[in-house]
């Protein structure tokens, strides 16, 4: 093989991988059920290690996953892409224990991974009929959960990230949502986002951007936070940066 062969075939796996990568973020816009859900992800290189994910179970349930791998490039994106593969697995079977699941999953990551490596990440399991919401959040960014009154709290973590401790646990959290209340997952590219200035875009600007649109839909609201982190950092992006959004109809 020519030296211009071997580069040729180094491109086309790159572009398999990164091809392979956008299927496991399939999170397309959907308006179904009495649910609005949408997602997006902007990557600083090809690969990186910010994922999401909505998937609908067999019972009709809707899953909601985003998550972020520790470094950048091809490491952090085949951890991601591992994990991602075992919770969407693990799920089919073990969805009514999310404790359980996970600890499953991050025996698998342990077993697997770097001893450097590893991942935080947020899932949840939308029940359509009882709008109730079962989540556990593995040393991740808080989501928003965002009220029509304009209150808000956070969904904090409950554990730590996977990939790290073999013997980690975690608490399954429940929040019961109504009409009109919105969830926001993001990665620390999001908030950790620097204007020109230097000052730091911050929870406080995730805050506002969705408060203010948060009647739109989904893919409307995930668009316009990446608008106005572009507006406050003049369109310097230093990180993975995802968004995922989900509106109870």
């Amino acid at each position: 093989m020519t030296t211009h062969e071997a580069v040729v075939d180094v491109s086309q796996d790159w572009l398999q991988a990164c091809s392979v990568q956008q299927q496991f973020m399939r999170g397309p816009a959907a308006s179904e059920n009495l649910v609005d859900f949408s997602a997006g992800c902007r990557q600083l290189r090809a690969l990186g290690g910010d994922c999401y994910d909505f998937t609908s179970l067999p019972d009709g349930r809707l899953t909601m996953l985003i998550g972020d791998a520790s470094g950048k490039g091809v490491a952090a994106a085949l951890m991601m892409a591992s994990v991602q593969a075992s919770l969407r697995t693990a799920a089919l079977f073990a969805a009514d224990n999310l404790a359980a699941m996970l600890r499953v999953v991050n025996l698998q990551a342990c077993a697997s991974s770097l001893a450097d490596r590893y991942a935080t990440l947020f899932y949840g399991v939308l029940d359509r009929e009882s709008l109730t919401l079962r989540y556990i959040n593995a040393g991740h960014n808080p989501p928003l959960l965002l009220h029509p009154d304009g209150s808000f709290t956070w969904l904090e973590p409950s554990g730590p990230p996977v990939g790290i401790f073999p013997d980690a646990s975690w608490c399954e959290g429940l929040i019961r949502l109504q009409r009109g209340d919105l969830v926001v997952a993001y990665t620390d590219g999001v908030t950790e986002t620097f204007g020109p200035s230097g000052t730091e875009w911050g929870v406080e600007g995730l805050v506002a951007a969705a408060a203010s649109i948060r009647a739109r839909s989904a893919d409307t609201l995930v668009q316009s936070i990446f608008d106005s982190i572009d507006d406050f950092s003049a369109g310097n992006q230093h990180d993975d940066a995802t968004v995922a959004a989900l509106r109870i109809l």
